[in-house]
């Protein structure tokens, strides 16, 4: 598929060399338009339909943090590309796909838009349709500690899983909840086997109960309840592999 780009670099020779670097390895990228700084880049986020931005992280009057915020949700994928490895985790934080660091390697150039193409691909699929998973229905029973034992519980019958610090929040399809003195990765370990897919650093969700992906910075998916659950950049193509 074409990925609708744009470059966002305050320095000429660098947006030539990723330019020269997309046409000549990367020929799906169809880069829209270049920008220098903030402002620049908020014009052509706002005025062009965009699948990919390739984002520097240090600019004039600002940072790429600081343009995120400004342009909000989005659709987006975004690739940092920068000289400093110090900004790892804010990137991750920001939902980044990927994350490149100068002088750029052509192999990992390749790799970043090979993976966003898998993204957006499989978004495009699914957008608006209702989900079947290509996983069986969430089999087995996982148990619960109490006060006085634990109690036993279907998995299937698990919509999601919630983190609250060092507790877990259990979503029931009965519309009841419990409160569990365990941690969310304890769950995720425990479900591993079963059809259950950690969305967000705060939620494990059983992916047989989803039925909207609805596609934005991270995305979102909708269970049949109507809950909708934020899906982090970084759990994205974990989340849509599920799915046919």
């Amino acid at each position: 598929m074409k990925l609708k780009a744009i470059i966002v670099e305050d320095e000429a020779a660098s947006r030539q060399i990723l330019g020269n670097y997309l046409s000549k390895y990367c020929p799906s990228v169809e880069i829209q338009g270049e920008a220098a700084n903030i402002e620049e880049a908020l014009v052509l986020i706002r005025n062009n339909d965009l699948d990919l931005v390739f984002l520097d992280v240090e600019m004039p009057y600002g940072n790429a943090f600081d343009l995120l915020e400004k342009v909000g949700d989005v659709d987006f994928e975004t690739i940092f590309v920068t000289a400093y490895n110090h900004y790892a985790i804010e990137a991750l934080n920001a939902h980044a796909s990927y994350y490149l660091m100068k002088p750029i390697s052509i192999e990992e150039l390749i790799k970043a838009v090979d993976y966003v193409t898998e993204i957006k691909t499989k978004e495009d699929a699914l957008q608006n349709q209702v989900l079947v998973p290509k996983t069986a229905t969430a089999d087995g029973k996982i148990t619960i500690p109490q006060q006085d034992g634990f109690e036993v519980i279907e998995a299937a019958n698990i919509l999601y899983c919630k983190a609250d610090d060092n507790y877990t929040e259990i979503y029931l399809n009965n519309n009841k909840k419990k409160l569990v003195s365990k941690t969310l990765k304890h769950f995720e370990e425990t479900l591993k086997d079963s059809s259950f897919s950690r969305v967000h650093k705060s939620y494990l969700v059983n992916v047989n109960e989803i039925v909207k992906y609805v596609k934005g910075k991270g995305g979102t998916v909708v269970l049949g309840n109507g809950k909708e659950i934020s899906v982090s950049a970084s759990k994205k193509a974990q989340l849509l592999a599920y799915f046919k």
